[in-house]
């Protein structure tokens, strides 16, 4: 009954098939084809998707057919699915009671016949937009699990995997050679002679399966995985249900503000990008709001080894039993121990909020390596100097750092390494104590879900995951860096950030004022405060991952900050890259948005480092003289950026040494008591009499009085 329904769903949301990919057996010789043309001389394979292509149109406002789509000049790849993979799930759909017999004419629903159109067609093509290349099978992610960076005409993202007989992976988990088997949602196989086929217009694949993208939400999954006790997370599916989290599971997207999209009432801001002021210049807004979640889970098998049984009837009441004896939380922590698992005070409920973040993050996204010391973008296999972020857990607002490093062998949850981070140092990873290893996050492992429900992903973890006092301490002991993107779980679930295309939708993202639509929940902007995200993709700018946001006009924006881990005496910095284009802001900030105090004198962006306020000075090699100009700058209030981030084509151009004339540093914009139980607003307004300057926006940092004024271990240049 669950497929049927299941199923049905699928065909009301227009989701695709495993789709079969291009049949090369047969190839014709022609001159110039498009992928419509060579679809069409090959009728004994494609016959049925190509009638189906002009029975489908581009989206539900267009009279345009695919069929025509793919006749025209464009960048397409199209995983093209033959007859009998077609016909293999309409056999499909008889099993499931949707239809009476395996044929189109069985369909006695013309909606429904129209969804399951759409599912096989629009599944099954990427298009690339006007800059961005069409893909074939060299440029397909690299790593199992990991997405194409392009949406498909569906709007929803497919993911690769690669196996087979002849497969080999190289030490960092590439495929080497000639790869035999390569599934698209790890269940739609290409055709192994009939690929890459090159067309005027992109790429066809064949494909032997219809692509089918899930509907199923992670309230979905689970409730299904609670049904039929199926591995490897029937705990953690009980756990999300007795904590009474399904409703907000089924979350997927924002509807009022796909409404007020498609009506055109959210407009793109013409005038403005990040390049600055010029007409013709525009910033788009994104085409939707969608919700997402990332869990980290402990699996079926773990929670056995600890004499767990995930099918036992009192397994809720045993597994907040271990988290009480196996202490999985902080002392400072206030609980509740009892069969309330609703209650936001209960144990359970604030051990297991601690694996969700309210953002999909895809497996690629983990982390980001961009322009970390020693890195190199044309051989990404090779890693370099430790990247990380850190993110505000659900629920309780607590900090989870998500790491990756070259030592590390994979991505980590609360990682805490001895780095070699002196002045001279490489700051790669000496060793790593055994207890502050943390827990290995399985991207590429077979149990995690990705592509398997629309607005989450799970990721088994072979640790347990807890807020406890020692993730508290080795937080408090370190600088905490956050992108500031990381602030806005939106950016992360609509693929707004670090998108790898050149097309201007993706790399100029307005997020519109509050007064127009609340866009990113942790954020409020007046009217006129215009909040653009730059991806920056491809160029070198002296930020950390490259990329930048701007408020600009007359600006007046209040974020929520993270977290800090422990009470006590902390620097806030802001960082950023100063040229004469930008303004000058009074910086407030508080408890509430409504009583906020001023932190210090405005902070003018105007001032590149060069300027005599800053007491900037480029690094000499004389220890003892750089430590007196970073003295110096502190005095003033400001920091050299870091080290850790360089120029992808020159190391010595790094966050210290400013590379193409920029100028990346860091204001001490508050120095006092934080409270890890408090929540703190942060609000920038323009005292500028203009609204053509900017506000720039790279990062923040939280740094703890016993990290930055400590006469053992000063604080690192990295």
């Amino acid at each position: 009954m669950y497929k049927r329904l299941f199923l049905f769903a699928t065909i009301l949301f227009c989701l695709v098939s495993c789709t079969e990919h291009v049949d090369t057996s047969a190839r014709y010789v022609f001159k110039d084809p498009t992928a419509l043309n060579y679809l069409q001389k090959h009728p004994e394979t494609y016959s049925t998707y190509v009638d189906l292509l002009f029975k489908v149109h581009v989206s539900d406002i267009s009279e345009t057919t695919v069929g025509q789509l793919l006749s025209a000049r464009g960048h397409y790849t199209v995983f093209a699915p033959n007859n009998k993979a077609i016909q293999d799930y309409l056999e499909e759909l008889v099993d499931t009671g949707i239809i009476a017999r395996p044929s189109f004419e069985a369909f006695d629903d013309s909606t429904k016949l129209d969804s399951i159109r759409k599912v096989i067609v629009l599944n099954s093509i990427i298009d690339s937009g006007d800059n961005d290349n069409p893909f074939a099978v060299s440029d397909f992610p690299l790593k199992n699990g990991e997405e194409f960076m392009i949406p498909n005409m569906n709007d929803r993202k497919l993911s690769v995997y690669y196996g087979g007989v002849g497969i080999k992976l190289d030490e960092e988990g590439f495929p080497i050679g000639e790869i035999d088997s390569i599934l698209i949602n790890n269940k739609c196989p290409l055709n192994y002679k009939n690929r890459d086929i090159p067309v005027i217009n992109g790429y066809i694949h064949q494909v032997e399966k219809v692509i089918t993208c899930s509907m199923t939400t992670l309230a979905d999954y689970f409730q299904d995985v609670i049904e039929k006790k199926s591995e490897p997370y029937l705990v953690m599916a009980k756990a999300v249900q007795a904590c009474g989290l399904m409703d907000t599971m089924r979350a997927v997207r924002d509807e009022v503000y796909e409404t007020k999209y498609k009506k055109g009432l959210i407009k793109n801001l013409v005038g403005m990008t990040s390049h600055g002021f010029a007409e013709g210049n525009t910033a788009y807004v994104p085409q939707h709001r969608k919700y997402g979640f990332t869990v980290f889970a402990e699996t079926d098998d773990f929670w056995r080894e600890q004499g767990l049984d995930p099918e036992s009837p009192d397994i809720l009441e045993r597994l907040q039993e271990w988290v009480l004896n196996n202490h999985q939380y902080s002392d400072e922590d206030q609980f509740e121990i009892n069969r309330n698992y609703k209650n936001e005070n209960n144990l359970l409920y604030q051990w297991l909020t601690y694996h969700i973040l309210p953002m999909r993050i895809s497996a690629a996204k983990l982390v980001f390596h961009e322009n970390e010391y020693g890195y190199n973008a044309d051989n990404p296999g090779v890693l370099a100097t430790p990247v990380y972020d850190l993110y505000t857990t659900y629920g309780k607002r607590r900090l989870l750092k998500i790491y990756e490093s070259r030592e590390s062998n994979g991505i980590y949850l609360n990682r805490f390494p001895k780095l070699d981070n002196g002045r001279h140092g490489t700051n790669h990873e000496l060793y790593c104590e055994p207890n502050k290893v943390g827990c290995k996050v399985g991207k590429e492992d077979p149990r995690a879900i990705i592509t398997q429900t629309v607005n989450a992903c799970i990721y088994p973890i072979d640790a347990p995951l807890a807020y406890s006092d020692d993730v508290r301490d080795n937080l408090h002991k370190q600088r905490m860096r956050i992108d500031v993107m990381t602030l806005f779980p939106e950016a992360m679930s609509n693929d707004l950030r670090k998108n790898h295309l050149t097309d201007e939708k993706y790399q100029h993202v307005y997020i519109p004022e509050r007064t127009v639509y609340p866009y990113f929940e942790n954020m409020w902007t007046t009217e006129g405060s215009y909040f653009v995200y730059y991806n920056a993709y491809r160029e070198y700018y002296s930020n950390l991952y490259f990329d930048e946001v701007k408020c600009v006009g007359f600006y007046d924006v209040t974020f929520k900050l993270p977290p800090v881990p422990r009470k006590g005496t902390y620097e806030i910095r802001w960082g950023y890259d100063a040229n004469p284009r930008r303004g000058m802001a009074q910086v407030f900030l508080g408890k509430s948005r409504d009583k906020m105090f001023a932190t210090d004198i405005p902070l003018d962006m105007r001032y590149q480092l060069y300027n005599p306020e800053t007491g900037f000075e480029y690094d000499t090699g004389d220890d003892d003289y750089d430590s007196e100009v970073d003295k110096r700058m502190r005095n003033n209030g400001y920091m050299k950026a870091g080290k850790g981030w360089c120029h992808p084509q020159n190391a010595e151009w790094t966050g210290r040494n400013p590379f193409l004339g920029g100028s990346a540093m860091r204001r001490i914009i508050f120095r006092g008591f934080l409270d890890p139980d408090e929540t703190y607003y942060i609000r920038m307004k323009s005292v500028l009499d203009s609204d053509r300057t900017e506000f720039m926006m790279d990062l923040l940092e939280y740094c703890a009085k016993e990290v930055y004024d400590n006469p053992e271990e000063p604080e690192d240049i990295w």
